[in-house]
């Protein structure tokens, strides 16, 4: 059984992005096929939680080669979908520790496929901010339903 979302979706207007990407831009240094995000549509600073979007198109890198014929975008970009999400609320909650590196990922599951094109919703929620790392649970959410979570750790790097 699937466990409840890290935030509840249905209380936000997910077409209105708080955050656009040449916003994010200022923050990650992410560049061309490795921008893993197309915007943040909220922050709670309240309760430490950020829900980023990610459009996921037709003219992707990956999606003439996994699958041919039935494109799935992969669980590692997935993964770093929420991984660069961290990173940009880190560096909002603590602007001082520079740009905050993915270290480590645990109890990664996959739910469901996400198939171009469809949009990618990621949730997280800071568990521990502190100037050595910031750890989040994560989600992921496309057509309502719970595709992904994990535990992300970021470090200054």
């Amino acid at each position: 059984m699937a466990p409840p979302l890290l935030y509840d979706l249905s209380r936000l207007d997910l077409s209105k992005i708080e955050v656009p990407l040449e916003e994010i831009r200022k923050v990650n240094p992410h560049r061309f096929e490795m921008e893993q995000l197309s915007g943040i549509v909220h922050i709670d600073r309240e309760n430490i939680t950020i829900v980023g979007v990610r459009e996921v198109r037709m003219d992707e890198f990956w999606v003439r080669g996994h699958i041919p014929g039935r494109p799935l975008l992969p669980g590692v970009l997935m993964i770093e979908s929420a991984a660069q999400l961290c990173s940009y609320a880190g560096r909002v909650l603590l602007p001082d520790m520079g740009f905050i590196g993915f270290a480590r990922c645990e109890h990664g599951k996959f739910r469901g496929a996400v198939i171009p094109p469809s949009t990618l919703y990621v949730i997280a929620k800071m568990v521990d901010v502190s100037r050595r790392r910031i750890v989040a649970d994560c989600q992921g959410v496309c057509n309502g339903t719970l595709v992904f979570e994990c535990k992300i750790t970021g470090m200054p790097v």
